[in-house]
């Protein structure tokens, strides 16, 4: 027999089950707090009350809200990056402009399916401190390094202008501008629009135009 099992309670589990259920919960509650009251505006006892659980539980997972911020950019950099993952793995072609067009169709759609994740990721987490804009740029980086990937060995690719790091840097801007102005607009431009702007960016940075055009 299974026992039923809410936040608060934690029958049956392990000292780090539980450990990791609160930091689970103290990430979902950060993700809303952010969205809704933005990371400035919100503090810990407004994610402490959203998520259910303690100041002291807080300080057991976190120093801080900027490393609770960093943990639900991360999440959701993740959830990205497993969705890139599997639609590549799902491609059957060789393709290189197949390929980007699935990768940013599939990155697109993971991070605008919770208006929640384009808020926090692409709008709260800019400019807060010197240490979260050089996490940014990690990510940014590890991102250049997917592409970079993608493009390995195929005859249609090319080195972009400035390299890697600096186009993927410029690519990434466009994509944060992008989001943060889709996340604005009421209504909201379709999905789709999104996907077509990125596709079209990442193709010109990495695609060689055909011979004779």
């Amino acid at each position: 027999m299974t026992t039923a099992r809410t936040r608060h309670n934690y029958t049956g589990t392990s000292v780090a089950e539980r450990q990791i259920e609160r930091r689970a919960l103290f990430i979902e509650a950060g993700l809303t707090v952010f969205a809704e009251k933005s990371f400035a505006n919100s503090s810990l006892t407004d994610v402490c009350a959203a998520a259910g659980l303690s100041r002291r539980q807080f300080y057991e997972q976190f120093a801080g809200r900027e490393e609770l911020l960093v943990a639900v950019y991360d999440t959701v950099q993740g959830k990205a990056r497993d969705a890139v993952a599997a639609a590549l793995a799902a491609a059957e072609t060789d393709d290189l402009r197949a390929l980007i067009d699935a990768a940013v169709r599939a990155y697109t759609t993971a991070i605008t399916d919770d208006i929640r994740c384009a808020k926090v990721a692409f709008v709260e987490i800019v400019g807060v401190s010197p240490a979260i804009e050089e996490h940014r740029a990690q990510v940014r980086d590890r991102w250049g390094e997917v592409v970079a990937a993608i493009a390995a060995g195929r005859e249609q690719a090319r080195t972009p202008p400035g390299g890697w790091r600096v186009s993927m840097a410029a690519f990434i801007g466009a994509v944060n501008g992008a989001v943060h102005q889709w996340s604005l607009d009421d209504p909201r431009p379709p999905v789709d629009e999104l996907v077509e702007v990125f596709s079209t960016l990442l193709n010109a940075l990495t695609t060689a135009e055909p011979p004779g055009r």
